[in-house]
C-alpha cells in the first residue's frame, strides 16, 4: 500500500498533467489555426495556469505550483524527460550531408548569428542591475549564460515555421536549417563549459580549458562509440527481436543513457539526449516508422507538458515593473537586432547572398523556443538566474517565436527561385517515392549447389545490387537453409558466394532447419527492405510460375522483392541496355526505378516503352480511332514522366510507344531486335489466392525473352 504522503503526491502529479496537457494542446491548437507556431500556445497556456492568472487563486495554487514530500518537483521529472526527447528528436534531424552540402552558406551565417548576438548579449548583461542577479559575485558566468541563450536559435519552432511556409526544402529552407543546427551544437558546447564553470565557482583559464576538455572527450568518445555500438544494438535487434516497438525503445534508452553519462559529468542530460539523436541520424537502418512514433509520443504528450510547465514559472506581475519591463524590451531588441544583423553580415560576406536571401537567414533563425526554454530552465534550476529574468528569457523565446513566420514572409516575398532550384525542388518531387530510397537492408536467400550452376545466378545478382548499393547505403545477407551435417560446409559455400559481391558489404548466415520457406520467411521479417530471389529453372508442367519455394516467397514476402530469372551469363555481363515495358502503373514505376538505380549514368541506356493496345491501320475517325488516340495521349503522358525521373538522375533514358494486339508480342520483339541486356518488369501479386499469379503475358515473356529477366513487386 501507499503512504498517505506518497499517494497525495502522485494525485497531485496526475492532476497537474491533466491540466497542463488539456490547457497545452488547446492552446496550441488555437494558435495553429491563427498561423502561429503551437509551442507559442503551448507556453501561454503554462502562463494562464501560472502564478500570473489562474495560479494566483490560492486553492489553485496549491494544486499547481506544489512540491513533493520529499522536496523533489514531480512535474519537473515528466518535463526533464519531454525536454531530452525534444533534443533526441532534434538531433535526428540534424542531417550532416545537409551541413555540408551548404556548408560555406551554412557556416558563414551561423558564425555571424552566433558571435554578434554573444558579443551585444555578454555586453547587455552588465547593465542589469545586481538586485535581479542571483549573486553578483558570478556576473560573468551570468553574462555567458545569458548571452547563449539570447544566441541559440530554436530547430524545432525554425523547421515548424519553414514547413507551414512550406519553405523547408528551399535553398533557403536548407541553410536556415543547417545554420540553425551549427548554432545550437555550438551553443550546447557553451552551455556545457557555463556549466563546467559554475562547478568549480570561479572563472580561471584552468577551469574553462577544463571544462571545455570534458565536453569535447564527451562528444568524441560518444561519437567514435556511440556510433559503433548504436550500429550493433540495431544489427542484434533487427536478427533478435519481434518487437514491433524495439527501435522505439533503443532511441529512448540510448537517449536515457547518454544523458545519464552527461549528467554524471555535469554537462546535462540533454546534451546527452541531443548527441545520442545525431548518432541515430547517421544510421539508415532505423524506420521512419519508428520515428513517426517517437514525434507522436513528444509532440503529442511530452513536449507540450514541457511547454507548458516552462509558462507555468512565469510571473508576469513582477516584470510589469518600469525597471524590468524597460530591461525585458532591451532583451527582447539586442536578442532580435543581433541575430538578424549578425546572420545577415556572415550570410553577404563568407555565403556571398544577395540582399534579400541573407535577410531571410537572419529572420528564419530569429525564432526562438524549445531551446531556448530549455536552456532558461537549467539556468533556473542551477541558480544562474533569477525568477525575474527566467520570466524575461520566456517572453523573449515567445515574441520571437510569433515575429518569425512575419519577417520569413515578408522577406521572402523579395527571394526570386533561380532556375537550378526550380529543377532540384522538380527532382525532389520526383525521387520522393523512389523504391530505392527506403531499401538499405537486402536478404539473398541461397540454396546450396555446385558453385558451377550457382555462380552465373549470383553473378547477376551481384552485378545489380553492387550497382543498386552506388546509389543507397546496402547491406546484403546471404541466407541459406542447411542440416546439421552439412552447416560447416554450407558457410563454406557462402564464401565462395560471397567473393562475387565485390562492391557491397556482405553478411553470412546459415541456419539449421528442414522447412526452407518458413525459414526464409521467418528471417525476411526481421526489417528487410529487398528480398531477391534466384529463379534458375522453372516446371513448366506445373501450374507453379517458378518454383514451390520461389512463387510462395514472392507471394507471401512481407517487404518488396525481386525476381532475377536467367540461364546464366558470362562472367563480364554487364546490364547496358535495360528494357522496362510501362503501362501508366505504379508497379511499372518501380520497375524504372530500379532500371535507373542499375544503370550507369553515362554508359547504359534505360529504354521505356509503352505499348498500345489496338490494330494497326485504322481509321482515326472512327469509334476505335477515338479510343486509341486517347490511349497514346495516355501512353507519351506515361514515358514522358518516366523519362523525365530517368534524366533527372543523369541516366540516359529513351522513349518508344508501339501500337500492337498483343503487348507482350510487341515486347519480345522489341528485346530481340535491339539486342537488350535486360528485362525489368513491375507487377503487383494478386490477393487473396493460393498461387503466385502474375498474368499470362508476364509469364510469356519469362519463356521467350532472349535476354535475362527481373520481376519487381513492391509490397
Amino acid at each position: 500500500m501507499l503512504s498517505a504522503s506518497l499517494h497525495n503526491d502522485i494525485l497531485i502529479l496526475l492532476f497537474q498533467l491533466f491540466l497542463l496537457l488539456l490547457f497545452a494542446r488547446v492552446f496550441g491548437e488555437l494558435f495553429q489555426r491563427m498561423g502561429q507556431p503551437s509551442v507559442v500556445g503551448e507556453i501561454l497556456a503554462g502562463i494562464v495556469l501560472g502564478p500570473s492568472l489562474l495560479g494566483s487563486i490560492p486553492i489553485f495554487s496549491d494544486l499547481m505550483i506544489v512540491q513533493s514530500t520529499n522536496g523533489t518537483d514531480l512535474i519537473e521529472v515528466v518535463s526533464l524527460l519531454g525536454a531530452m526527447l525534444l533534443l533526441l528528436i532534434t538531433g535526428l534531424e540534424t542531417d550532416l550531408a545537409l551541413i555540408k552540402h551548404h556548408a560555406k552558406s551554412a557556416f558563414g551565417t551561423a558564425f555571424g548569428g552566433l558571435i554578434l548576438p554573444l558579443i551585444l548579449g555578454f555586453s547587455f548583461c552588465f547593465l542589469i542591475p545586481d538586485s535581479l542577479l542571483v549573486d553578483p559575485t558570478q556576473r560573468i558566468v551570468f553574462s555567458l549564460f545569458l548571452a547563449t541563450a539570447i544566441s541559440v536559435s530554436a530547430i524545432p519552432v525554425i523547421a515548424k515555421v519553414l514547413i507551414d511556409l512550406n519553405l523547408i526544402r528551399r535553398d533557403v529552407g536548407q541553410i536556415t536549417i543547417a545554420a540553425g543546427m551549427i548554432d545550437d551544437t555550438a551553443a550546447w558546447i557553451l552551455l556545457s563549459i557555463v556549466l563546467g564553470l559554475i562547478e568549480f565557482g570561479v572563472v580561471t583559464a584552468q577551469n574553462v580549458l577544463f571544462s571545455v576538455g570534458k565536453v569535447v572527450l564527451f562528444l568524441s568518445v560518444s561519437f567514435v562509440a556511440g556510433k559503433w555500438l548504436a550500429a550493433k544494438v540495431i544489427s542484434f535487434a533487427q536478427n533478435s527481436i519481434k518487437s514491433n516497438y524495439k527501435f522505439l525503445t533503443i532511441l529512448i534508452l540510448f537517449s536515457l543513457g547518454f544523458g545519464a553519462v552527461a549528467q554524471s559529468l555535469k554537462l546535462e542530460a540533454i546534451l546527452g539526449a541531443f548527441v545520442a539523436g545525431i548518432i541515430f541520424s547517421r544510421i539508415p537502418s532505423i524506420p521512419e516508422e519508428s520515428i513517426d512514433r517517437l514525434e507522436s509520443i513528444t509532440f503529442g504528450i511530452f513536449a507540450p507538458i514541457f511547454f507548458a510547465t516552462a509558462g507555468l514559472k512565469v510571473n508576469l506581475a513582477p516584470i510589469l515593473n518600469p525597471e524590468l519591463l524597460l530591461i525585458g524590451v532591451g532583451l527582447i531588441l539586442v536578442a532580435t537586432i543581433s541575430k538578424v544583423t549578425g546572420a545577415y553580415i556572415g550570410a553577404r560576406w563568407f555565403g556571398k547572398s544577395d540582399h534579400w536571401t541573407a535577410l531571410s537567414f537572419g529572420a528564419g533563425l530569429n525564432a526562438r523556443g524549445a531551446i531556448q526554454i530549455i536552456i532558461a530552465t537549467i539556468g533556473l534550476s542551477f541558480s544562474i538566474i533569477s525568477q525575474e529574468i527566467f520570466s524575461l528569457i520566456i517572453i523573449m523565446a515567445v515574441v520571437t517565436s510569433v515575429l518569425a513566420p512575419f519577417m520569413l514572409r515578408w522577406t521572402l516575398s523579395h527571394v526570386k527561385l533561380e532556375a537550378v532550384e526550380i529543377k532540384r525542388l522538380q527532382m525532389e518531387e520526383q525521387l520522393k517515392d523512389n523504391i530505392l530510397n527506403r531499401v538499405h537492408r537486402v536478404l539473398l536467400p541461397v540454396r546450396k549447389r555446385e558453385i558451377s550452376k550457382s555462380a552465373p545466378l549470383k553473378l547477376i545478382e551481384a552485378r545489380i545490387l553492387e550497382r543498386l548499393g552506388r546509389k543507397t547505403d546496402l547491406n546484403v545477407t546471404l541466407f541459406t537453409i542447411s542440416s546439421e551435417n552439412e552447416k560447416s560446409e554450407s558457410a563454406q559455400y557462402l564464401n565462395v558466394l560471397g567473393e562475387f559481391f565485390t562492391k557491397v558489404p556482405v553478411n553470412k548466415k546459415v541456419l539449421v532447419s528442414n522447412k526452407a520457406l518458413e525459414s526464409i520467411l521467418d528471417e525476411v521479417k526481421k526489417d528487410y527492405d529487398l528480398l531477391i530471389v534466384g529463379a534458375t529453372e522453372r516446371n513448366k508442367n506445373s501450374d507453379m510460375l517458378f518454383n514451390p519455394i520461389v512463387d510462395n516467397l514472392v507471394r507471401l514476402s512481407p517487404c518488396a522483392s525481386i525476381v532475377v530469372q536467367s540461364s546464366g551469363v558470362a562472367e563480364d555481363w554487364r546490364p547496358s541496355r535495360i528494357l522496362v515495358p510501362t503501362n501508366g502503373s505504379k508497379a511499372s514505376k518501380r520497375a524504372a526505378e530500379v532500371a535507373f538505380g542499375i544503370a550507369y549514368h553515362h554508359h547504359d541506356q534505360v529504354h521505356i516503352l509503352n505499348v498500345v493496345e489496338g490494330k494497326q491501320g485504322y481509321s482515326e475517325m472512327d469509334i476505335e480511332g477515338s479510343l486509341k488516340e486517347r490511349r497514346l495521349t495516355f501512353a507519351h503522358q506515361t514515358v514522358e514522366e518516366l523519362k523525365k525521373l530517368g534524366e533527372s538522375l543523369d541516366v540516359n533514358t529513351f522513349t518508344e510507344i508501339e501500337i500492337g494486339e498483343e503487348p507482350d508480342s510487341v515486347i519480345l520483339k522489341m528485346a530481340s531486335e535491339n539486342d537488350f541486356d535486360l528485362i525489368i518488369l513491375g507487377t503487383d501479386v494478386r490477393p487473396g489466392s493460393d498461387k503466385l499469379y502474375l498474368g499470362p503475358r508476364v509469364e510469356r515473356i519469362l519463356n521467350n525473352a532472349s535476354c535475362r529477366v527481373i520481376i519487381v513487386n513492391s509490397q
